[in-house]
């Protein structure tokens, strides 16, 4: 992996998150499922995708047969906005895949790099200052203790 060697500006970080802003903006009808929302709801993968332009197609050339009450006007516009928004979630996802991996690098470096520091400063030895902060450091690698056997609840 090469390492990454950047910047982002506050500027270019405000416009990025303006441009977020108005992707939301431009799509105000995007809803927030809960987790039991999400398990329940059918899902449209690429064979649905085949069976529900179908089902569309049916539905629009033989209309007598449905019930009054069935809206094939809200089929087709379901299947439209679907269509609309599968290349964003497509564009989307890169995007957030391509941040995630830019992110993690970026810590591991940063992390790295702070353990040379931490270990340059445990092996300078008592400089001047540096044994509270070393001391602070170190507390990032304590252990907590263990509960003792006689202590262990086992059921």
């Amino acid at each position: 992996m090469t390492p990454i060697s950047a910047t982002l500006t506050q500027t270019d970080r405000d416009a990025v998150m303006d441009a977020v802003a108005m992707i939301k903006a431009k799509l105000p009808f995007l809803v927030d499922l809960s987790a039991e929302e999400r398990k329940t709801l059918p899902k449209m993968g690429d064979k649905s995708r085949a069976f529900v332009s179908k089902a569309l197609e049916v539905g629009t050339q033989n209309p007598d047969f449905l019930p009054r009450s069935f809206d094939l006007e809200e089929l087709r516009k379901d299947v439209q906005l679907f269509e609309s928004l599968y290349p964003l979630l497509l564009s989307i996802t890169q995007l957030q895949e391509l941040l995630d991996d830019t992110c993690l690098a970026v810590g591991s470096e940063a992390y790295a790099a702070a353990l040379q520091v931490y270990n340059y400063a445990k092996a300078s030895g008592n400089v001047a200052g540096l044994d509270a902060v070393v001391g602070e450091m170190r507390q990032r690698f304590a252990r907590k203790p263990r509960k003792a056997k006689s202590e262990e609840v086992t059921l």
